[in-house]
């Protein structure tokens, strides 16, 4: 059976070739292998992102540079491993560079800091308390790696979450057995550990199912947490509920083991007042990841729920996905829509849980009508499963890879081989046809800085003739992605509408830069112009 499917997976990509178009997007094959499993991942405001998996899973497929080896009595694999499990890729050139990474990073957490460094925490063994910091190289330059703080942590961070606080600083939240949160960097007023009990009430013994907490900055500076079924809007300068949201109908689990996903929908905040609004898709039933152990591999879940969070009685608005899906990625794309993509339709995340390799993109528009809001995109030929990721490029691709679901790397004789490649799908707004509605922002230039609530005027071209009244300016912070969630992603609506003429084909639109860190932490931020639902490509701005 296990050799027939892999005979299948070979067959089904050569059939499809490199690419596979339909009308519903476009997948890209763009690297057979990077060299290791790409279990994290995060863009920067360079252009680059960095994947990593973790340093006990043996050698990699890839050689640390200049005879490196990494020393690490503490390993569990290897005492000495001279290949790498960290990757710089350029996403301009489709290149890839091998990074040092010294202690293990598995099933760890983290964000970009204002400054755009990426500060990564915790994982598995002597990694369980690090601060890893890698600061993005300067343009042209490769001498950028990892640099490693030993006791950064107050407690064993392993499958917690991250997220940018308005003051500029990251609260990281539970993990394994850890029922408190805590802050970095540290403060005089804010140095301790922090008790929540949230995460004892949501914990399933022997299971946990609230691993990876959904979490979510609010546009009043309180934190929306989800975990397992149900959420409270937490006060964390206080550490006090704030208040305690309905259970999601039907009492599944949505959190790791039994793993969904969630976003916060578009902050619209051209619009004047902002509502904030939540979306959990996906997870297994109760009880799968016991029947999993035991070979029984159940339907995952096909729902998904809405909820406005700050409404006076908000209350849980459920809808039905045209496929089932566990250990999917939820992405906020730039025109305001989401996708669902990675995972599989049966089974649990962990060890060789999952099964039916959820193979076919889903997009959800969230302004669409009830009942239709929905739409499957075309088949990619490689199964995502355990430990794969996905995150948005500045032009509007999603970037996916990995798939692991072994204790080692492992591409025999297996039902899902290890998986080194790394695809892009092209959304249908980048199809060809779409192409002269598309707009090119002229000005600002990349790298600008933006003051909060600063005006000001992005010029942008479309060859065909345009329609004014559907045109926005959005700004979308890319996110940290693992295990199903990508920590600190928000989209923002900061204006459209008000378009002037500026010459042939040439337009301005007025927008306003959000007015706060609860809006919008400071930091980097990609912007769009988006016409007809079809964005240009982003530019970096620095919101501070």
């Amino acid at each position: 059976m296990e050799t027939m499917m892999i005979i299948h997976h070979i067959l089904l990509f050569l059939f499809c070739g490199l690419c596979a178009a339909s009308a519903g997007g476009q997948w890209q094959l763009l690297q057979e292998s990077v060299g290791i499993a790409t279990m994290h991942m995060q863009l920067l405001h360079n252009d680059r992102v960095v994947f990593f998996d973790r340093t006990d899973f043996g050698k990699s497929n890839l050689s640390l540079p200049n005879g490196q080896c990494r020393s690490d009595p503490n390993d569990t694999a290897l005492h000495v491993d001279c290949t790498a499990h960290s990757v710089e890729y350029d996403t301009i050139s489709n290149t890839f560079r091998p990074l040092m990474v010294q202690t293990d990073v598995w099933c760890s957490s983290g964000a970009a800091m204002p400054d755009g460094r990426l500060i990564q925490t915790g994982g598995f063994n002597d990694g369980e308390r690090r601060v890893r910091i890698f600061d993005p190289c300067q343009a042209g330059s490769l001498a950028c790696d990892w640099q490693e703080i030993d006791g950064g942590l107050l407690a064993r961070r392993w499958y917690a979450t991250n997220q940018l606080l308005p003051d500029g600083r990251q609260i990281v939240i539970g993990g394994r057995r850890q029922f408190n949160y805590e802050f970095y960097p540290k403060t005089v007023k804010a140095s301790n550990l922090y008790s929540l009990r949230f995460l004892v009430q949501t914990n399933d013994p022997n299971v946990e199912n609230n691993l990876y907490p959904f979490v979510h900055l609010n546009v009043d500076g309180n934190l929306f947490i989800f975990a397992n079924n149900r959420a409270i809007l937490f006060d964390y300068v206080k550490n006090m509920v704030v208040r305690t949201y309905p259970a999601m109908p039907g009492g599944d689990p949505r959190n790791y083991p039994s793993t969904g996903s969630s976003v916060l929908l578009p902050l619209r905040i051209a619009e004047g007042a902002v509502e904030a609004e939540v979306l959990v898709c996906g997870g297994a039933p109760k009880g799968s990841f016991v029947q999993a152990m035991k070979g029984n591999f159940l339907p995952a879940l096909d729902t998904c729920g809405r909820i406005k969070i700050n409404d006076v009685n908000p209350q849980w608005v459920m809808e039905t996905m045209p496929q089932r899906r566990v250990m999917c990625d939820m992405l906020l794309l730039p025109n305001g829509d989401v996708i669902i993509i990675n995972g599989g339709k049966s089974g649990t995340a962990g060890w060789e849980y999952g099964r039916e390799p959820a193979l076919s993109p889903i997009i959800y528009r969230p302004n669409g009508p009830a009942g239709a809001r929905f739409e499957v995109q075309s088949t990619s030929s490689i199964p995502r499963m355990y430990h794969s990721s996905a995150v948005i490029l500045r032009d509007g691709r999603v970037l996916v890879g990995g798939s692991n679901p072994h204790i080692y790397y492992n591409f025999t004789g297996v039902l899902f081989p290890t998986e080194l490649s790394l695809e892009a799908f092209s959304p249908p707004y980048l199809d060809a046809h779409s192409a002269a509605l598309r707009p090119k922002i002229v000005s600002p230039r990349s790298q600008t800085k933006l003051s909060y609530g600063q005006t000001f005027q992005v010029q942008f071209t479309v060859a065909a003739p345009i329609d004014s009244g559907a045109v926005a300016v959005t700004m979308l912070a890319p996110s940290f992605t693992t295990h199903s969630y990508s920590m600190n992603q928000r989209l923002l609506v900061i204006g459209g509408g008000n378009v002037t003429s500026s010459g042939p084909s040439a337009y301005t639109v007025e927008a306003v830069a959000p007015g706060t860190g609860n809006l919008a932490p400071s930091g980097f931020y990609l912007l769009f112009v988006v016409h007809q639902e079809i964005p240009s490509e982003g530019i970096w701005v620095q919101i501070q």
